[in-house]
């Protein structure tokens, strides 16, 4: 992982600088893996993020808080309790490993002073949060580790702390860069350097050990046989330079970013490795970068961690409805041949003085068709000539109406499953609580949720997301489909515009006219929002209809957002969630 012991190192330094001295005003636990302490000093304040999550673990200082459950986890209390009001007075990093000790002094409930350590093991899935007493036990910790999960290290109330494990590498700090060398140089030849270096040096990443590859080979791929004696002279000098680094914690915070805005890594060296590949940035703090790199990522995983009970039941229903529409289908398929029933009934019917009870099955021309070829039609031998006649007729009529109840069964179910598709897509978008709040109350509405308490939840008071268009428009669009309906059906004027991906989810969008006569710059805009604000969301270019509000209808019975609309036209827009966050109205 790219948080690297060095880079630790780094934001060692910048919360001693900022926090050291600072009291604990206030403690949360947004979900299973987060806790957020609130510090605060005499002139300003603070919010530290401890995360334990496998993939963007890390300790630092953020801007983007996330929102708290409503009951406190049962850790959260605890940390309140023996954390509350503590103070910050040492940060710890025991060589270049990969966590941070926070120690505070603390009051107890009889008023003793006594010192807590809160360690950030930052280990990537191995990743923990462990509160230490003075006495060096451990109070709690973020993930209990017992027996059944690791023989050589238990994380368990009342126990001894102990470190990880130490790797067999040698630290910057202490080891000489000839020892180091040597180290690298007993590697496989065929072993790439960079992987030599990343299995003997401790607290560097694989970004960091490419980055000393690429300036030794001067861009050049290098194996461990390739070392001439003038690379390996280059090599101890940039072990030095990036020891020096180490030791007085002054890299630089960079990341590099793709040609498509996402971001690839980051370091706290310029990162030269990409060369044309990747733009590099820096940034004002390594807290800064690692908000900027992990906040999208984070963002959608707590999402996906709040809405998963949610995501099972509509995998659940989307499942359960696919399995009866395919049964559906293949009943329908049955009833195809229905009209070869009604031709059997009619050729026993017209050849009944020539049948006898009791016969199996018998042969008569088919005078439908102009030869004539003869028909084997099947017999109960039970039943009279003319009662097996009406057996085929009562079969021929099952069949006919199967048919047609199949027909809007299996149209209602498609209805359905273009729903259930709606509110998974606004269910990826959700961005607080609140989001989830509102398609927990759309699914108890339409019978997929109970409703636990027995009260029907009355619709949410809270209107659709607002936004400007360049030349002064007001555009407004749905976060889910009871805001859709709203906005669509009750807002919106008849002689606006409304916007909506074509044949794929996604918001409702309007283009506010107010009697004016709509631009061509604000319709581009309110269909590049349409197309942010939908499945296609990832697209280059998405098809969007557009069509005056008076021309789209809700059909009765329909399901929430679900609407129909004619007298349109369709235009191409690239989606654009930059863009759509600055016309924003707050």
């Amino acid at each position: 992982m790219a948080l690297d012991g060095i880079f630790l190192r780094h934001l060692k330094k910048e919360i001693e600088k900022t926090a050291v001295g600072a009291r604990v005003d206030k403690i949360s636990q947004p979900n299973r893996d987060e806790i957020v302490l609130s510090l605060r000093t005499r002139t300003a304040g603070g919010k530290l993020l401890l995360s334990a999550r496998a993939n963007s673990a890390r300790i630092g200082f953020t801007r983007f808080v996330p929102e708290n459950p409503k009951e406190p986890p049962m850790l959260c209390m605890l940390l309140r309790k023996r954390l509350a009001g503590a103070r910050l007075v040492a940060v710890r990093q025991p060589d270049l490993e990969r966590l941070l000790c926070l120690d505070f002094t603390a009051v107890n409930e009889l008023g003793d002073e006594g010192t807590l350590t809160l360690v950030a093991e930052i280990m990537g899935r191995y990743s923990n949060i462990i509160l230490v007493d003075g006495a060096g036990k451990i109070v709690d910790a973020l993930k209990r580790v017992d027996a059944e999960m690791s023989s050589e290290r238990l994380v368990l109330p009342g126990l001894l702390y102990r470190f990880p494990p130490p790797q067999n590498k040698l630290c910057l700090l202490t080891a000489p860069r000839e020892e180091i060398a040597r180290r690298v140089f007993s590697m496989s030849g065929g072993a790439e350097l960079s992987k030599a270096l990343l299995a003997s040096v401790q607290g560097v990443s694989p970004i960091v050990c490419r980055e000393l590859q690429h300036l030794v080979g001067r861009g050049a791929d290098l194996r461990v046989c390739d070392m001439t004696p003038e690379r390996r002279e280059r090599l101890l000098y940039f072990l030095g330079a990036l020891a020096k680094t180490a030791e007085n914690a002054d890299g630089v915070p960079c990341m590099a970013v793709g040609p498509d805005k996402k971001p690839l890594d980051f370091s706290f060296l310029p990162i030269r490795q990409y060369g044309g590949a990747a733009s590099v940035r820096s940034f004002g703090s390594f807290s800064e970068l690692l908000d900027e790199f992990y906040g999208e990522r984070d963002r959608i995983e707590r999402m996906h961690v709040r809405s998963e009970d949610l995501l099972r039941v509509l995998t659940s229903a989307s499942e359960r409805l696919n399995r009866r529409v395919g049964a559906q289908r293949a009943d329908l398929e049955r009833c195809a041949n229905r009209g070869e029933l009604r031709v059997c009934g009619d050729l026993l019917s017209a050849n009944l003085y020539r049948l006898q009870k009791g016969a199996s099955e018998v042969e008569l021309p088919n005078f439908y068709e102009q030869s004539q070829p003869p028909v084997k039609i099947r017999m109960n031998p039970a039943l009279s000539p003319s009662q097996n006649a009406q057996r085929y007729y009562r079969a021929y009529r099952k069949a006919k109406t199967a048919e047609e109840v199949l027909t809007v069964r299996i149209r209602e179910g498609m209805q359905e499953a273009a729903y259930l598709d709606t509110v998974f897509e606004e269910l990826s978008r959700a961005a607080s609580e609140n989001d989830l709040s509102e398609i927990r109350a759309e699914l108890t509405e339409q019978g997929y949720l109970r409703n636990r308490n027995g009260r029907k939840k009355r619709a949410s008071a809270r209107s659709a997301m607002q936004f400007r268009s360049s030349d002064g428009f007001r555009i407004l669009a749905g976060r889910n489909n009871r805001e859709n309906d709203m906005l669509t059906l009750k807002l919106a004027g008849k002689n606006d515009l409304w916007f909506h991906t074509k044949n794929i989810p996604g918001s409702h969008v309007v283009l506010s006219l107010g009697g004016r006569a709509p631009t061509a710059e604000a319709v581009g805009q309110a269909a590049m929002l349409a197309a942010s604000f939908s499945r296609g969301k990832s697209s280059s270019n998405v098809a969007v209809d557009y069509t005056q509000v008076r021309h789209v209808s809700k059909p009765q019975g329909a399901k929430p957002g679900m609407v129909i609309y004619v007298d349109f036209k369709t235009v191409f827009a690239s989606p654009d969630p930059e863009a759509a966050e600055k016309m924003r109205l707050r």
